[in-house]
């Protein structure tokens, strides 16, 4: 089993009796070290606060556990406004909203589309384009799909 589903049985429940979400973990080499990061969101967005009382209450679930042999530096984030859509909550969120996508490859010689996302499903999403022309796309052709924000 992968090092971020061991740590997603383990603190997945504790993080939701606080009230947050757990939207994603990752577990990586950055320069020297290992990092856990643990990305929390809620209603409203995360404070600082959260972020440190998420880690106040976790450090001591995974100590105790220890799934991971290596030493590695805990991290608790928001994952931001941009953050990928991943989940079927992730997309449930962004429902009717606009959505930035990028393909692996080209479709009518592009490969990022703009557009409010109509649906979706466990296999494809479709989307109302910039253009006005609705299209759908195959989940597997998706290299990256997230809120589109305009500044």
């Amino acid at each position: 089993m992968k090092t971020t589903e061991l740590v997603q049985k383990i603190v997945a429940e504790p993080v939701l009796k606080l009230g947050y979400e757990l939207v994603d973990i990752e577990f990586q080499k950055e320069q020297a070290r290992w990092v856990l990061t643990l990305f929390i969101d809620k209603e409203g967005g995360i404070s600082l606060d959260d972020c440190e009382r998420v880690s106040r209450a976790v450090e001591p679930l995974l100590d105790d556990k220890d799934p991971i042999a290596q030493s590695y530096f805990l991290c608790v984030s928001s994952p931001g406004l941009d953050r990928p859509l991943k989940n079927e909550s992730d997309f449930k969120r962004a429902l009717g909203k606009d959505v930035e996508i990028k393909l692996y490859l080209r479709r009518e010689k592009k490969k990022e589309y703009i557009g409010k996302l109509l649906g979706f499903n466990a296999l494809s999403i479709s989307v109302l384009c910039k253009d006005g022309k609705e299209r759908e796309f195959d989940l597997k052709e998706i290299a990256l799909i997230r809120p589109h924000l305009e500044f």
